[in-house]
């Protein structure tokens, strides 16, 4: 995974704080039936990590960030966390029966990563893949991403073999939130937490006014943020 991913670290409890969950239906679609053993690759502070240990399935984090790890540990006391990256996995062969990778597979690199999934997934395992995306066809959306300078866009989702085909759905929802988790919202973005101080103060700002001045957020205490979240499966072929 690059530097750029792991710049998250210094700043886990506020994307802890900021993120959103994803919509049960997705992960409903990206799990097979039964108990299968779920990796959470690039589990980050454990937002998907802890939805999958909510539906009584058992769950191995792997992150590559010190604070991105600690964070979960604290958040999530008693799920396994452990050091490692997409293109080294630190788990045995055939130990796992699904691998999802939320919001960090753009980060890894597939010529490594995919063989290193399939090497710990047991025959016939699964790879799942998750974004959630800011629905931009939303005008105050479509601002809000001018404005971080980060508009949204669909991620590459090619997988390939040894997988076999691969499976895509997106599931539209919102997530309600206020101006203080939309700020927090911001801050945690990469891009923004690799700015100067300044710069960033400015941001943020910016989204403040947005908020002031945008017919559909101004004068509310709460408002609805949509989002896309694009998911893609792929089963290891016999």
């Amino acid at each position: 995974m690059s530097d750029h991913a792991t710049s998250f670290g210094p700043v886990a409890a506020l994307y802890e704080r900021a993120r959103p969950p994803y919509p049960r239906e997705a992960l409903e679609w990206l799990l097979p039936g039964g108990e299968p053993r779920v990796v959470d690759l690039g589990a980050g502070t454990g937002k998907l990590t802890r939805q999958i240990r909510d539906l009584g399935l058992p769950v191995t984090a792997v992150e590559p960030s010190d604070g991105m790890r600690a964070e979960l540990a604290r958040v999530l006391p008693g799920v396994t966390v452990l050091a490692g990256t997409a293109e080294e996995i630190p788990l045995p062969d055939a130990s796992a029966d699904v691998v999802l990778c939320a919001q960090a597979w753009h980060w890894v690199d597939p010529d490594r990563a995919v063989p290193e999934v399939a090497r710990v997934l047991s025959p016939g395992g699964r790879l799942g893949l998750i974004w959630n995306l800011r629905d931009e066809s939303v005008d105050w959306v479509r601002q809000l991403g001018e404005i971080i300078d980060s508009r949204e866009m669909r991620r590459d989702d090619r997988i390939g073999a040894p997988f076999g085909p691969s499976e895509t759905r997106d599931f539209t929802w919102t997530h309600r939130i206020g101006l203080d988790r939309l700020l927090d919202l911001v801050a945690s973005r990469s891009y923004v937490i690799l700015l100067p101080a300044t710069e960033r103060a400015a941001v943020l700002d910016r989204v403040r006014e947005l908020a002031a001045t945008h017919p559909d957020l101004a004068g509310r205490d709460t408002f609805e943020l949509p989002y896309v979240t694009q998911c893609l499966r792929a089963s290891l072929q016999d």
